[in-house]
């Protein structure tokens, strides 16, 4: 019975463990997913919201979604109008360029991210 309990001890380790990385990946990539996600057309702050939270379950604050989206806003990267009571904000140009540039660079990426977590053989 106590190896049961380590053993099912270690799966909830690794399942918390895998649900913060999931966290922390998604936080620091948002502005790529925010670009990504709007080559397929405008969305508003609370459009950003409710996309991060059906597509990767994770509830993100406003605060933190409203102060990206100004970032992007004051590099070019998008261009918010304002539609009625809400802001839109929808790719620039530029914008398009650079999340081009980042989808195609992909298994680059890929290769960069992986590459600091391989174990390297004991001499």
């Amino acid at each position: 019975m106590t190896a049961l309990t380590i053993i099912l001890s270690g799966e909830k380790l690794e399942a918390k463990t895998l649900k913060k990385m999931h966290e922390r990946i998604i936080k620091n990539f948002m502005d790529i997913i925010i670009l990504a996600e709007l080559r397929n057309g405008p969305l508003s702050g609370y459009d950003v919201i409710s996309f991060i939270h059906n597509k990767f379950h994770l509830l993100v604050s406003s605060g933190t979604v409203y102060s990206l989206l100004y970032s992007l806003e004051r590099n070019a990267l998008i261009e918010g109008t304002w539609n009625e009571r809400k802001r839109v904000y929808k790719l620039t140009d530029k914008g398009k360029k650079t999340i081009e540039t980042i989808l195609n660079a992909n298994d680059k990426i890929n290769n960069f991210m992986s590459a600091p977590l391989k174990v390297q053989p004991a001499s």
